[in-house]
């Protein structure tokens, strides 16, 4: 781990304070690095991948022994993996990495791979069985730095511990800065993530087969949590473990805009590239103290609330002059039925009898 140095001017004390815990986090800087044997196929996937990315993607050129799935024993590679994965991470201030390594084994292999507070959190391993180079559409790529639209289409994504732990992970891979709204105009490139024809085994409700009852309630709240209690699940049954997924379908396309006669514009999708098809293989579930380290929501202020961060109370506002102000909402009041205080000035005047005129009173003689 690097020591702690203490800022000696105003530059690089701003430089700490921004690699300090946020409540909303900056966008995940990835780092892509390349095992001791890597091919054409992953050297051309990692150039596409890092065009996504840009500009929150840095590469290693140079060739480095890294096995993060290895047995961890004293002195071997693993844990040094592990310690040189830290080391970059807090060098760098990323908290992602893309490990790429190809052996006879497990061809073309890439390792996802996710930090918290300079640890690793999780891994997922995936296997490039199909792809295609973003340089063999030729048409209009995206803008880089734009934000993408993330399009998951399957039900696995939702049931299924391995598809939730990926998706988690490709969310955070693909995913940019926090925003509160987003034009049509600024919705530049779609990536499309579905997966392959299912086996009957995974049509029915996967939950009675990997998950527990308790786990699939916990898997909307907290898919990372479903995905750690799963794993000893998928350990005790290796029939459920060895059973053929599905492979993972990821398609990139950019979206042009056309007239339709309405002030909404037709959409429609032109392929971008790049195409790949992954294939599952192993993968780390996160350790349970650190997965509710990293799930912990720090207490907001109020000024932080009522701006629109986190979970925003009603009929609560601040003005312009940083004042908090609430509205009272109180029910239909009846005022007739208020009893208050009776005053001399207040009381109502008595009618009073009409005086006879003495004309009315001769008229009245004369009618006799």
């Amino acid at each position: 781990m690097l020591r702690v140095i203490k800022p000696r001017n105003a530059r690089s004390k701003r430089a700490m304070e921004a690699r300090e815990p946020k409540e909303v986090e900056d966008p995940r800087t990835v780092i892509f690095v390349k095992g001791t044997h890597t091919g054409e196929t992953l050297n051309a996937v990692f150039k596409d991948l890092m065009a996504l990315k840009r500009p929150h993607g840095i590469g290693f050129n140079k060739k480095n022994p890294i096995h993060p799935f290895d047995p961890s024993t004293p002195g071997s590679s693993s844990s040094s993996s592990v310690s040189s994965l830290e080391f970059w991470s807090a060098k760098n201030d990323a908290s992602m990495f893309v490990v790429g390594q190809t052996t006879k084994k497990r061809p073309n292999g890439m390792t996802f791979v996710r930090m918290f507070n300079g640890r690793v959190l999780d891994m997922i391993e995936v296997g490039v069985e199909g792809y295609k180079a973003m340089s063999e559409f030729k048409t209009p790529k995206s803008t880089p730095g734009n934000k993408p639209l993330l399009h998951f289409a399957s039900d696995l994504f939702d049931t299924h511990p391995r598809f939730i732990h990926l998706k988690s992970m490709l969310l955070d891979f693909f995913n940019g800065e926090e925003v509160d709204s987003i034009s049509l105009l600024g919705l530049e490139h779609v990536i499309s993530i579905s997966v392959g024809p299912t086996p009957a085994s995974l049509n029915d409700a996967t939950s009675t087969n990997l998950l527990s009852s308790s786990t699939a309630e916990s898997t909307h709240a907290n898919p990372l949590a479903a995905v750690a209690s799963a794993s000893f699940i998928e350990s005790s049954s290796p029939s459920a473990a060895t059973a053929a997924l599905p492979k993972v379908h990821i398609r990139t396309y950019t979206t042009k805009f056309l007239a339709s006669g309405v002030r909404t514009p037709r959409v429609e999708l032109v392929p971008m590239g790049p195409s790949l098809d992954l294939a599952l293989r192993r993968f780390q579930p996160p350790d349970a103290d650190l997965l509710k380290q990293a799930m912990r929501r720090p207490k907001l202020k109020k000024a932080d609330v009522e701006s629109g961060l986190g979970k925003k109370r009603k009929n609560v506002e601040l003005d312009e002059m940083g004042d908090l102000r609430g509205r009272v909402h109180v029910g239909k009041q009846d005022l007739s039925k208020l009893k208050g205080r009776k005053m001399k000035g207040l009381q109502e005047e008595r009618p009073r009898k009409k005086q006879r005129s003495d004309e009315e009173d001769d008229e009245e003689e004369d009618e006799e």
